[in-house]
């Protein structure tokens, strides 16, 4: 595998985590609203984007093609945002570390049933034994990070 995909993946998950962080302070600077503090971050976030793809897209392709898309390719956009609504809301209630760990899990376990059938018009992947091995071990750490607390220090 490539060494940039890789650390272009590494720095991508960083900069959700750092993303938890500042649009949770966000929201406690705008009075402790959540869905504000998402919609901002949305709003630069799509300005940010469209000023890039106004100078990188080749629009000529987009308008012959963007009528031609069946409905649920338009999903991504609002699981975008019910993505990052939910970071800005779980952050300061459950840690930025436990948040991203539940959504890692989530994220892998989401990912190996798509690669494994090869929904939403994915290339499919076979699912061996040891993706599912270590999504357990995943599983294991998840419930050491979130409880190891309360039973290894009885609390």
């Amino acid at each position: 595998m490539n060494l940039l995909y890789l650390l272009m993946a590494l720095a991508g998950g960083a900069g959700l985590s750092i993303q938890a962080a500042l649009n949770s302070r966000l929201s406690a600077g705008l009075g402790g609203q959540p869905l504000v503090a998402s919609f901002f971050s949305f709003a630069i976030g799509a300005l940010c984007l469209g000023a890039v793809a106004l100078v990188q897209a080749d629009w000529h392709n987009v308008a012959a093609n963007i009528g031609q898309q069946p409905w649920w390719r338009w999903l991504g956009g609002a699981i975008g945002a019910a993505f990052v609504f939910t970071t800005v809301y779980l952050a300061p209630k459950i840690g930025i570390t436990s948040a991203m760990f539940l959504f890692i899990i989530g994220q892998l376990t989401a990912g190996m049933f798509i690669d494994g059938f090869g929904l939403l018009q994915m290339a499919q992947r076979p699912v061996y034994w040891w993706k599912l091995a270590g999504l357990g071990v995943m599983l294991v750490g998840l419930v050491c990070f979130m409880f190891g607390d309360k039973v290894f220090l009885h609390e």
